[in-house]
Order: structure tokens, then sequence, then C-alpha cells
């Protein structure tokens, strides 16, 4: 009878998808969120494209070419090829943190998405936007006629389009491997098996997570559209990274600069005010306590990014107005 040399590495392989397919009952299971997620997702884009289609038709055009340009660029396979492979190999990794690997997985993989996706966002709003500024493609535009404002608006929408295709894949791995990985630990450390349940929880748990992940994606998507209108690509990186580190690191900055000097602290309480608050997205303090994260906190995380939003096409259009294309 044929059998694998215990020393060749196809053995180790062989034993892990062994196991794997002894524990798929258990953490397959509950798959049927993501499923049920990712057609909700899928259903929810091609009714609102539809109805931007039918009350919007200049904007809806200029959407689906950006969106085009942006899905047939290499970066954005890169980076959709490199979020696929870190987050399958992700549940298989040792973090060495005592039982704490499923919220070190959760924390680093939202991060990480959330990172892929604003990466992608600043990169198509700069080459979209800023090279047809530069290039002068945005007169032939301009010419059909087409309102700037449109073309702004249309522009940022074909911006979040590819972004949100970016969160549908890879927020559906990132589930899948939050599953497996419940499962996979228990073997690992020798603990009773966990049950679909335990399995299904953790997978809701993380569902709020990615939704603020979206939503912090889209802010940043917003500022680099409109930064865009002024700035090229490497400016336009610049000034995003910066806005990134300070609207995440600003809360603590003021908390801690509250009794000191009087300027110090009005300096950061302005920017804190002026710059998105990044880390009203962050969910690390929920995954660290186990801790779910409500509704209304959802609601007011989404109604503070719309009006960002908002906030900065109002800010890209006023420095769109006074731009000379000719």
């Amino acid at each position: 009878m044929w059998t694998v040399n215990p020393n060749f590495p196809v053995a180790d392989w062989l034993s892990s998808l062994q196991t794997l397919l002894a524990m798929l009952p258990v953490w397959i299971k509950p798959l049927w969120i993501v499923a049920v997620g990712v057609l909700a997702a899928v259903v929810g884009l091609w009714v609102a494209l539809a109805l931007l289609g039918r009350l919007a038709p200049r904007v809806a055009a200029i959407l689906r070419t950006t969106s085009k340009e942006a899905t047939s660029q290499p970066l954005f396979y890169i980076l959709l090829s490199l979020g696929i492979v870190m987050l399958l190999l992700s549940p298989i990794l040792p973090y060495n943190t005592f039982g704490e690997d499923i919220k070190l997985l959760k924390a680093e993989g939202l991060t990480f998405i959330k990172l892929l996706a604003i990466v992608m966002a600043v990169w198509t709003a700069s080459v979209s936007i800023a090279e047809e500024i530069e290039g002068r493609t945005a007169l032939t535009v301009l010419s059909k006629p087409v309102a700037r404002w449109k073309m702004l608006i249309g522009k940022f929408l074909g911006v979040m389009l590819p972004v949100t295709v970016m969160f549908i894949v890879l927020g559906a791995l990132f589930l899948c491997a939050v599953s497996y990985k419940v499962k996979y630990d228990a073997r690992e450390v020798s603990r009773p098996d966990p049950t679909v349940e335990e399995c299904q929880g953790e997978i809701l748990q993380s569902v709020p997570g990615l939704a603020l992940a979206y939503l912090e994606a889209l802010v940043m998507a917003s500022v680099a559209a409109a930064i865009s209108t002024r700035f090229p690509l490497l400016p336009n990186l610049l000034v995003c990274a910066s806005i990134y580190a300070l609207g995440h690191l600003l809360p603590t900055v003021v908390i801690e600069t509250a009794d000191r000097l009087e300027f110090v602290a009005f300096a950061a309480k302005l920017l804190a005010v002026v710059l998105p608050g990044l880390e009203y997205f962050s969910m690390e303090t929920a995954i660290a306590t186990g801790r779910p994260v409500s509704w209304d906190y959802l609601a007011l995380a989404g109604l503070y990014s719309l009006v960002y939003m908002g906030l900065s096409m109002v800010l890209g259009l006023l420095l769109f107005e006074d731009r000379d294309l000719a």
C-alpha cells in the first residue's frame, strides 16, 4: 500500500488537510451569516447603482468610468491578492498570546483590510481626479456639459465602488477565518471542542468591526478625493497618511494636553475638530474586552461619517471651482 514519507513536506500538508476536513462541521455551519451578508451587500449595491443610473445618469456614467479605471489597474488585484493570502494564513499563524489569539486575529485582520482599502481609495482618487485635471482630460468631461459638482461626486462614488468590492470579498474571507480560528485554537491548546454557537458568536462580534472599518475607509476616500482636486499623487499620499495618523492620535493628545499650556491644548482641540476622528471607528477596545458594539454606536458612527464625507465634498467642490483647467 502506498504511504507518504513523514519527513516529506507533503505529509504535513495532508495532515493539515485532514484536520481541516475534520473541523468542517463546526466552523462552517455559522457561515450562513456570511453568505446572507454577502448576498445582501451585493443586492444593495446593485439597487443603489440602478437608482443612481435613473436619478443621475451623468453621475452614474462618471462612476462607471472611474470604477472601471480603478479595477483595471494592477494595484487593485495586487492589494486584493495580498489581502486574500494574508487572511488565508492568519488562522494558522502563531500569535503566542496565551489563549487570546482570536482577539489579535480580529484586531489585525480589521486593520489590514482597512489599510488596503484606504491605499486603494487614495491611489484611485489621485489617479482619477488629479491626473485628469493635470492632463486636461477633465475639460473633455466638463464640455458634455457636466457640472463640476457632478463630476466630483461621480469620481468619489467611483472611488467608493472598488473599495466596497474589496470589503465584500475580504470581509467575507475574514469572517470565515474568524470562525475557523475558534476551532483551530481549541485543537492547538487541547481545549474542549467549541460549539457552533461559539463560532457564530465570534462572527457576529466581528461584523460591527467590518462596518466601522468600512466607514473609516469611506471617510478617508472623501478626504483623498477633495485633496486630489489640488494636489497630485505623492502630496496626496503624504497628506492622507498624516491625516490618518493624526485622526487616530488626536483624541489621546487632547486628553494628555488638557492640563498643560493653553495654546497647545487649543491647537490639539482645533485639530481634533477639523480632522476626522478616526479613533471613533476603532474596535480594538471592544475586541480586547469582549464587549459587543451597540447599534446606537454604529448609527452615530454612520451619521458622523456621512457628515464628514459631505463636508469633504463641499471642500473639494470649493477647491475645484477655482481650479483653472485650461
